[in-house]
């Protein structure tokens, strides 16, 4: 028990030396800067592959583990982004969308490496363009989970026509929904765990981080909601019209302080076991 404690408060006291409130406010103003070009250059592939209905879901995949009163405001802005159909992949445009995109990418390259205590030997355009590569994948895989979420419940809805005494389990349709949105989240952050930042780990090395991550996710997540819930109006008068924007930044603001602090959690177990970081 005095070990993990003492782990425990080797992280928080490295975050805090490591200034983790700065970097996770440069993570959440570049994650907010990059959601929309990311779900623009989406929609543009949609377009592109015709597979633009699908491309709508997306935005419910990666909002479905927000706050409800978060997630709503800023969908309804998304919406509004990305509802022009769009054919312009290969122009300027959507060059720059990527390429906008990929600045979350950084924030999160650069977050690890401080964390990790590893310094970035790779040449400034080889990470950049394997994180315009992470966002390619990632726009990809994120349209292919949104073209099966959509025809699961069809799927669903063909079965119980054949087979009727299966109306009662329609929860799972909504199971595997929230399943999907935890897988993507899951396997980006091992991804980004184990292959972003300088050097190489094992999956076994940055498990705990992840787990912590996901954890202190979904209580700050439900906190946070039910603090908006009761005190929603609080921003509103002070941001005004910028109170949906304000409110999708605090939150992203606390949700990559978690992300920081589960990468030193990491780093101090390997400090706890005497191993280099």
């Amino acid at each position: 028990m005095s070990k993990a404690w003492n782990t425990s408060w080797d992280a928080l006291d490295r975050f805090l030396a490591n200034d983790g409130w700065a970097t996770a406010s440069h993570i959440a103003l570049n994650g907010l800067m990059s959601l929309f070009p990311f779900l623009i250059l989406v929609t543009a592939l949609a377009s592109f592959t015709g597979a633009r209905p699908y491309s709508d879901e997306v935005t419910r995949i990666l909002l479905e583990a927000w706050p409800e009163v978060v997630a709503k405001p800023i969908a309804q802005e998304i919406e509004t982004v990305v509802t022009t159909t769009r054919t312009d992949l290969l122009t300027i445009g959507a060059l720059l969308a990527v390429y906008f995109a990929s600045n979350g990418v950084e924030a999160l390259r650069t977050s690890l490496n401080r964390a990790y205590e590893v310094r970035e030997t790779r040449w400034w355009y080889v990470c950049r363009l394997e994180s315009i590569a992470y966002v390619l994948i990632g726009a990809v895989a994120l349209l292919i989970a949104a073209i099966l979420v959509v025809l699961g419940p069809l799927i669903w809805a063909t079965a119980v026509r054949v087979v009727p005494g299966l109306a009662p389990l329609g929860w799972i349709v909504l199971f595997l929904r929230v399943t999907a949105a935890s897988l993507v989240i899951i396997i980006a952050l091992t991804v980004v765990h184990l292959f972003l930042p300088a050097g190489r780990r094992r999956f076994r090395d940055v498990l705990p981080g992840i787990v912590i991550t996901l954890v202190l996710w979904l209580v700050a997540g439900t906190l946070f909601g039910t603090y908006l819930a009761s005190f929603a109006q609080n921003y509103v008068n002070t941001y005004a019209g910028l109170a949906s924007v304000m409110v999708a930044l605090v939150f992203l603001y606390y949700s990559a302080a978690i992300f920081v602090l589960g990468g030193e959690l990491n780093a101090a177990i390997w400090r706890a076991n005497g191993r280099i970081v």
